[in-house]
């Protein structure tokens, strides 16, 4: 990590940036470039009870991108949630749509995986297996350069314990628990149907193609806002988005009650030491923005929830290119000062990964 992260309070340096083939500058912001973009989305909690077929399931994983990153993508991964990574979603999704991409040469220029939530989880497994896979079928791998990480879910969520706990009957809910539950899922699942649940299990989604040994760069876009009133964080250590605590969307590599993804700067911006900031992180992973309003739905939807932070000058790419964001420091009372991205008073978290204008 240290190989690759400036110390973060190298302030005012500018970072020339290409993010989702994007250059950032503080005059002049260009458009998505040649890297070509495959999103994957988080879990859609209705699936479970409609369990939809292969038709349905690429409808929704459509709408799920509606809001904003749709227009920027080219190619999606859709799977659904009433099935196990490492069954029938490898199986019948995954797999079908890397030996598509493989034999279209999508990814000769590079592709850059943006995922969203439990995305997170599918793209870990899909890059650990993924140039196994297509050169045992006589296909090229794919050249992925990198992912873009929104509130992943990676590292498991607190809250899918809770859930697989109550339906086993291994834990009693109190009112609190289901309410809880009732805001993030809509109603609890049946074991039958219950799904990706068991791999966001905090244990299984860190045993999930654990060792892998590609050297792809994960970035990582971190909120720590709520929609549901912070119901569901009484149930989340640390800091949270609403649905996934901190050591997961950092891309810390043990769970913990994370307040931040440094040890020298809070989700607010602040600088100064972090009792609960992460102190390691899984292999190759890279928080550069953390949002303090933004919640688990609010990073890659079309809404602006105040200014962002950046926890790294910059991170280098698969392909040797290099990616960052411009930042300025800024005075609070009593001798605080604050770290903010450049522009993030007017755009959206995913607009800066895009583009401004």
């Amino acid at each position: 990590m240290e190989e690759k992260v400036d110390n973060v309070m190298k302030i005012n340096i500018r970072v020339f940036v290409l993010l989702v083939g994007l250059v950032f500058s503080c005059l002049n912001y260009a458009a998505i470039g040649d890297y070509k973009v495959v999103v994957i989305h988080g879990l859609q909690a209705d699936q479970l009870k409609s369990m939809p077929d292969a038709d349905q399931v690429k409808a929704e994983g459509e709408e799920y991108w509606q809001e904003y990153w749709l227009q920027y993508a080219d190619e999606r991964i859709d799977w659904p949630a009433y099935e196990r990574v490492e069954e029938k979603i490898a199986v019948d999704y995954i797999w079908p749509k890397l030996q598509q991409f493989a034999q279209d040469r999508l990814c000769n220029p590079g592709c850059i995986l943006v995922t969203h939530s439990a995305g997170d989880l599918i793209a870990r497994y899909l890059l650990d297996n993924q140039e196994n896979w297509l050169t045992n079928a006589g296909l090229e791998p794919l050249n992925i350069v990198a992912t873009y990480d929104f509130a992943g879910a990676g590292g498991g969520s607190e809250l899918a314990d809770i859930v697989l706990n109550i339906i086993e009957g291994g834990g009693a809910a109190n009112s609190a628990m289901r309410f809880a539950i009732s805001l993030w899922l809509g109603q609890t699942p049946t074991k039958e149907n219950s799904g990706v649940l068991n791999d966001l299990r905090v244990a299984n989604a860190r045993q999930l193609a654990k060792l892998s040994e590609h050297r792809i760069p994960r970035i990582r876009f971190v909120g720590n806002g709520s929609d549901f009133l912070n119901a569901t964080s009484l149930f989340l250590p640390g800091n949270d988005d609403g649905v996934v605590a901190a050591h997961s969307t950092c891309g810390a590599a043990v769970p913990d009650q994370y307040d931040s993804c440094s040890e020298n700067l809070a989700m607010t911006g602040k600088i100064g030491s972090q009792k609960k900031g992460v102190t390691s992180f899984m292999p190759y992973h890279y928080p550069l923005i953390m949002g303090d309003k933004y919640s688990h739905s609010d990073v890659v939807h079309a809404i602006h929830k105040g200014v962002v932070t950046s926890v790294v000058n910059n991170v280098q790419l698969g392909n040797g290119e290099s990616v960052g964001v411009e930042t300025y420091q800024e005075s609070g009372w009593w001798g605080k000062k604050y770290l903010f991205v450049t522009d993030s008073d007017k755009h959206t978290m995913s607009e800066l990964v895009t583009t401004l204008n």
